[in-house]
């Protein structure tokens, strides 16, 4: 049985995760009437995970990313892909300096603490691996060489849905990268009229930082005290192995799925305020954490794209697994 906790608001340590409304107010003012996505893609930040936002062009995909990055004062670099694009163009790339006749290492954009990759699918696939290792290992190999990444260091992708013309799905073994896959949708009639009368440059791109990546890496760090009842440490695993043995998915979670899922239920705990997670997050959690991860059977899609059959099959699970008291 999980144990009843009273709420206690978390402000402990050298940076008190009671500002973590300050960095959500952030986000809010750059994507309006998207509470939801918002809180996610924060989840996500604090979870020390790489964030994918999937959506129809036009909805702020883009500007959430931005926003997201611009909250913290640290280095942030935006590459926009495309299929002519290489893996050097990413990473960096080893040049011959005729005036010290030596090689030189030249760092790609990938040496930042926020990477936007903007539009990731339009880039062919030898392109999109070049972030695998970076977003796995926190480090870059060239020529034999390795060469560490920055801290903190966060993965803002966006991507159209893979049936429009021009893309390239990305493989599971990357997708398995990204801690949560979102969506924006479009905004509620209120929302759109405070855009169409917004003037001059947009809140993503004139809002101050809100933090330092110091505090950042503090915030991370005390995100990953929140307590998770032993009860709902089985409720996830339970969870996890529906997935591995439902008919129709033909892949499950993957431990690196389950570990996402540990993460992201502490931070969203701390993002409301909690000192504790609830079952309550992780059913929230489920579906931007696992949906990206599993590969449903095509005789169980008929109708409806990946994505949606995978949601549907995971809030199915959700409904045949008991929830801890």
């Amino acid at each position: 049985m999980m144990k009843t906790m009273a709420r206690r608001d978390i402000d402990e340590g050298p940076v008190a995760l009671s500002r973590i409304p300050e960095i959500e107010s952030a986000l809010s003012e750059a994507i309006r009437g998207k509470p939801e996505a918002v809180r996610l893609s924060l989840a996500c930040l604090l979870a020390r995970g790489h964030l994918l936002i999937e959506d129809v062009p036009g909805v702020g995909k883009t500007t959430l990313a931005q926003a997201l990055a611009r909250s913290v004062h640290s280095q942030f670099h935006r590459i926009q892909f495309t299929s002519d694009m290489l893996p050097s163009d990413v990473v960096g790339v080893t040049i011959y300096n005729a005036h010290t006749r030596e090689f030189e290492f030249k760092h790609g954009p990938i040496f930042t603490n926020f990477l936007l990759a903007d539009e990731i699918n339009r880039a062919t696939p030898k392109t999109q691996s070049a972030l695998l290792e970076a977003m796995n290992e926190l480090q870059i190999t060239v020529d034999g060489r390795s060469y560490p990444l920055s801290q903190p260091f966060m993965v803002i992708a966006t991507q159209n849905p893979v049936e429009h013309h021009g893309t390239y799905p990305l493989p599971e073994s990357q997708l398995d990268r990204f801690l949560m896959r979102i969506r924006i949708g479009y905004p509620g009639r209120a929302a759109e009229r405070e855009v169409l009368r917004q003037n001059g440059p947009s809140a993503a791109e004139s809002a101050p930082p809100v933090i330092s990546g110091q505090d950042l890496t503090m915030l991370q760090e005390a995100v990953g005290a929140v307590e998770v009842d032993e009860a709902l440490v089985d409720y996830m695993l339970e969870i996890v192995e529906h997935t591995r043995s439902h008919e129709s998915l033909a892949m499950g979670v993957s431990p690196r799925g389950a570990q996402a899922l540990y993460r992201a239920t502490q931070a969203m705990a701390a993002v409301d305020g909690r000192e504790y997670a609830t079952p309550d997050d992780v059913k929230r959690l489920a579906l931007p954490v696992f949906a990206h991860r599993v590969l449903v059977n095509s005789r169980a899609m008929p109708a409806q794209r990946p994505a949606e059959a995978a949601e549907r099959i995971l809030n199915e699970i959700l409904t045949l697994v008991d929830v801890p008291l």
